[in-house]
């Protein structure tokens, strides 16, 4: 996956071996038993409208502008896999998320909350010959959902493969707001729903955060 603020693959093995020898981008023999499907979510009222025209691995700045996106860098990286722990090339995966200030770029978000003219909020990735995908974006914020109620900080992501479509919904671990989503209690095995952030290695930006989610499809 070419971009224009590509992350090294040495960055990015190095990040993987910080991770406790997850083999994210390594060659180590998957597991053997039955995967269980990462849960579905709704795809939610904040599909973009349009679409940018920016569309690489790097969600924090936009092409033409110096500024960086507001708030805690964080780096995602992960395999896509099917339930027999067979990794998954050529997937196609959708992103997009609020701001830090929990705001989307969406003609429909009526969030007080301010824009971000730093933020992309939304790409398009493939993964490569080993299931890999990655990503810089910028850790969400929470939102209100209707006069009482808000939904805690989370990533979409809508994931096809060649016989199988996922949408679905990452969600950080820690936070408060995870107990009273509706959407993720009531999701069969939520916690695979769930990362938690792991500080940067040396090479990466020293205040980034790490998140490792690996998402598995039912074929592929």
């Amino acid at each position: 996956m070419s971009t224009s603020h590509e992350i090294s693959r040495r960055r990015i093995l190095k990040a993987s071996a910080a991770l406790g020898g997850l083999a994210v981008y390594g060659a180590a023999p998957l597991l053997a038993q039955q995967l269980d499907r990462t849960p579905s979510q709704i795809m939610g009222p904040f599909y973009p409208a349009q679409k940018p025209l920016d569309q690489d691995a790097d969600l924090t700045m936009v092409q033409g502008k110096t500024g960086r996106a507001a708030g805690q860098v964080i780096h995602v990286l992960g395999r896509v896999l099917n339930t027999k722990g067979q990794v998954l090339p050529s997937v196609r995966i959708e992103i997009w998320q609020a701001n830090t200030h929990g705001r989307y770029t969406h003609p429909r978000d009526d969030n007080p909350a301010p824009l971000d003219p730093n933020f992309e909020g939304y790409t398009k990735l493939v993964t490569d010959a080993q299931g890999r995908y990655r990503f810089k974006t910028i850790k969400p914020g929470a939102y209100p959902m209707g006069s009482s109620t808000r939904r805690p900080p989370h990533i979409h992501f809508d994931v096809a493969s060649k016989n199988n479509r996922l949408v679905t919904q990452l969600y950080f671990a820690g936070e408060p707001l995870n107990d009273q989503d509706r959407f993720l209690q009531t999701a069969k095995g939520s916690e695979r729903l769930i990362t938690t952030l792991q500080p940067p290695t040396a090479d990466l930006e020293p205040d980034s955060m790490l998140a490792n989610w690996d998402i598995v499809l039912e074929e592929g």
